[in-house]
């Protein structure tokens, strides 16, 4: 039987983080002269409450020596139960949204996905706008700790690859993690401000600044305006918003390293190289569609190019733009940019780089031994051969990344929403991407309009995504739970 203590006693911390933040929003509320002030409070007490009692339950097993299926139980029921506290503020305010549309809304904030139920952004009071934001920034922080220091140990997906970033050796994870999050999140907080001041300098309110650099450097994507970074119609605005969405997609180890001295630590890493080539090449595909099919020129054209296939990749859901009127070529490039991702160990989802990188490289091993039978082509990443533990752990997950989202998409489908809307929508789930594409789901809209198992079915997949799909996955696996 598996301890729950440990992992009672981490969950109560982060409860207990999460209600004491909810004063931030109720601060703002109070500053505005809104009335949610005591429905943050409320919210805030109960939370934290729950969230002692669960500390004090227990704060006696042995936290420092968590095992590998404790690691699992803890990944998993730190986003479902930490979302369900989370969506109170937006059942009880002027939102008043049911429990599922809550749910959904403050699974895509800590998730980082960016998609909404919530219309009329710009008459909403600004204390749930606020709330949305640190939801973002709040899951951020908390996808780069686990990325760094829990899936190298489950070698979920490949991640053991990164087990050099974290911790060698399972019984002291979280000392190590620790450590690391000094340092990351003091990466974190100096990226946010530099984001506001950046936005407030080039026009947006100091409370716009605020919100969105949180949505951006957790490459979220939420905004207080129902037009997103469009509402601003400012293409320095747009510049600003690429730079800090490229800053979040990068693995934030790096970062810390960088700050220590190690400068060549950034370009010489491979799956960064590999990041940015593909930014640069979808970016000039996506502008010389824009030019063919006479939607912008010039500096136009490339300064949209980039911010979508940034927005995109860096599966931040920013929107300046509608461009599900651009054509069947675009609808096709972007819908392949949902799968993407960026790096490992930032705040982006998607499949991420490195395993496309792996990839190719598996399938360049495949077709030289079909050429020659008895050659010997080891599989490369970073010009390094990697063991076929890896390769194996990348294939997997690509079978069922590809799976999920086939899966879910046919399910919506099934239910009578178009091939378009049905897909998208499954796999902007699923990579943590926020809007979809089409007239239901597209950059323009929001999901609002969904049924309720269908809004069930897309925070299952949010879920997924973010958390590397086996995380989550295995625990249904009646083998898992057996001693």
């Amino acid at each position: 039987m598996i301890d729950l203590r440990p992992i009672a006693a981490i969950l109560g911390v982060l409860l207990a983080v999460l209600g004491t933040t909810m004063m931030i929003p109720a601060l703002v509320d109070l500053i505005a002269g809104q009335r949610d002030v005591v429905i943050y409070a409320a919210a805030a007490v109960i939370t934290a409450f729950v969230g002692l009692s669960l500390w004090l339950a227990g704060r006696s097993g042995e936290v420092e020596r968590l095992d590998l299926r404790q690691a699992f139980v803890l990944t998993t029921a730190s986003w479902v139960v930490l979302s369900g506290f989370a969506a109170i503020p937006f059942m009880w305010t002027e939102t008043d949204l049911s429990f599922t549309d809550a749910y959904f809304e403050a699974m895509s904030g800590l998730t980082t996905t960016g998609a909404t139920v919530i219309a009329g952004l710009d008459n909403r009071p600004p204390g749930i706008l606020m709330w949305r934001a640190f939801l973002h920034w709040y899951g951020g922080i908390g996808i780069i700790v686990m990325a760094i220091a829990l899936l190298p140990m489950m070698q979920i997906g490949g991640m053991q690859l990164f087990r050099a970033e974290s911790s060698d050796k399972q019984e002291k994870m979280l000392p190590r993690a620790a450590q690391m999050a000094k340092g990351i999140l003091g990466t974190y907080l100096v990226l946010t401000f530099a984001c506001a001041v950046a936005y407030a300098f080039l026009g947006m309110s100091v409370f716009d600044a605020i919100t969105h650099a949180m949505s951006t450097i957790s490459t979220g994507g939420f905004s207080t305006h129902d037009a997103s970074i469009g509402y601003f119609k400012s293409p320095a605005i747009e510049y600003a918003a690429i730079f800090f969405m490229l800053a979040g997609s990068l693995p934030f180890v790096l970062y810390v390293r960088v700050l220590a001295g190690d400068f060549s630590r950034l370009l010489a890493n491979a799956e960064v190289r590999l990041f940015f080539s593909l930014v640069v090449l979808f970016s000039l595909v996506s502008m010389v569609e824009q030019v063919r099919g006479g939607i912008a020129q010039g500096e136009t054209a490339l300064r949209q190019a980039l911010f979508n296939v940034v927005s995109i990749m860096s599966t931040t859901g920013f929107v300046a733009a509608d461009f599900t009127h651009w054509g069947p070529p675009t609808d096709a490039l972007y819908f392949i940019l949902l799968f993407l991702g960026a790096c490992t160990g930032s705040t982006a989802g998607g499949m991420k780089t490195f395993r496309i990188a792996i990839l190719g490289s598996a399938l360049a091993q495949h077709l030289k031994r079909v050429i020659y039978p008895n050659g010997v082509f080891p599989v490369l990443y970073g010009g390094k051969p990697i063991g076929d533990d890896v390769v194996a752990s990348v294939l997997s997950f690509a079978f069922l990344y590809l799976a999920s989202f086939m899966a879910i998409g046919i399910v919506l489908n099934s239910l009578g929403f178009d091939m378009v809307t049905a897909f998208s929508a499954s796999i902007t789930a699923v990579a943590n991407v926020g809007p979809g594409l089409g007239t239901v789901v597209g950059p323009a809209q929001n999901f609002a309009s969904l049924p309720e198992q269908v809004v069930w079915l897309l925070s299952f997949g949010m879920l997924m995504g973010r958390l590397e799909l086996f995380t989550v996955l295995v625990l249904f696996l009646p083998s898992f739970w057996r001693r």
